[in-house]
């Protein structure tokens, strides 16, 4: 098997130069990078691992750690999608994703040991619970680590405009008529959850129209079952919403079940607007009008945040909020 100082010594440079070359430093130009990667795959050779460790001084391995004590997981199609497009980028600059748990060959280490046991170069942090010791330890090393969906002084952190996309619920409820307005938010100990509830207050209070207490529903932690059970509360009441604006697409699907087994009809009864755009949203009937949040953008720049702080071999401590988008569908009717 060809090695590094072959590759080298056909294309003319020196074993350095190539080395750049196959970990893509920007010290070298486009072109030379091309030439070299063309000599090292017609001659069949591929990096060895070690060796470029030794040479970087990288593992070229990332965590990604996720946190939530609801049974939901990585399961959930947002953040599913999400580290779909974190591992897409990180693999793209030649990284391997290790998903980090406390447990290793049946003995119990702090996620911290874990990253430093495996030499892991950064990690992702996808978690929707505050107040968990053993990520507070993670988060105060000099680990490089990105936040997603929280916030935190220790660490980068990349989220949705939640407060702006539920304020544009609310406006297109508005501009449709509707002026008895519901929320079915997430739970107090969620990050996203009193952002969206806010963007809701803040909507309401410019429109002038009234914040009832009774009208915002806790909604818990973003399930089918909550969101079911949330909406009954709403429909018990002798004052009933026109319009309900739920904090999560699973909650929504829920609110929408509820509805119908009142016997009501969405949209002309009750309307309904989610958040997220999970890929069921489309599918449902009625296709459910939404706040999307760009999964993709998400995933991107937080790979490029961990990237850049490894590579500069510092923690990082930015703020990216990326903005969500409203998607019209048929859930929401015109009631002017």
């Amino acid at each position: 098997m060809p090695t590094i100082y072959d590759v080298a010594l056909k294309s003319g440079y020196s074993a350095t130069t190539v080395s750049k070359a196959f970990n893509d430093y920007s010290d070298i130009s486009t072109k030379t990078k091309q030439e070299i990667l063309k000599v090292a795959k017609e001659m069949g050779y591929l990096p060895n691992s070690h060796a470029r460790t030794l040479l970087t001084k990288k593992s070229w391995m990332v965590g990604v750690l996720y946190v939530e004590p609801f049974g939901m997981g990585i399961k959930h199609p947002f953040f599913n999608a999400v580290i779909e497009s974190f591992k897409e980028r990180m693999e793209y600059k030649s990284y391997d994703l290790m998903f980090i748990s406390k447990d290793i060959g049946k003995k119990e280490f702090s996620y911290l040991k874990h990253c430093q046991f495996r030499s892991i170069d950064g990690v992702i942090i996808v978690q929707s619970e505050y107040h968990n010791e053993e990520v507070q330890e993670l988060l105060n090393s000099d680990m490089p680590c990105v936040l997603i969906d929280m916030e935190s002084e220790q660490a980068s952190t990349v989220c949705s405009d939640n407060i702006r996309g539920g304020f544009e619920a609310v406006h297109y409820f508005y501009s449709l008529g509707h002026r008895h307005i519901a929320h079915i938010s997430g739970g107090d100990d969620t990050f996203s959850g009193p952002k969206r509830r806010e963007g809701f207050k803040q909507a309401l209070k410019q429109y002038g129209l009234p914040v009832k207490d009774e009208w915002i529903v806790d909604g818990g932690y973003f399930t089918y079952d909550s969101g079911y059970e949330a909406m009954q509360k709403l429909l018990n009441l002798a004052d009933r919403p026109t319009a309900v604006f739920v904090a999560g697409d699973y909650m929504a699907l829920g609110a929408i079940q509820a509805i119908k087994d009142r016997g009501l009809r969405v949209p002309q009864d009750i309307s309904v607007i989610g958040f997220d755009d999970i890929e069921l949203a489309q599918y449902v009937t009625p296709k459910l009008t939404t706040i999307r949040q760009n999964t993709n953008c998400i995933g991107r720049k937080a790979a490029d945040i961990l990237i850049d702080a490894i590579d500069n071999n510092k923690k990082s401590n930015t703020r990216t909020m990326i903005p969500t988008e409203l998607i019209v569908r048929e859930s929401c009717q015109n009631i002017k």
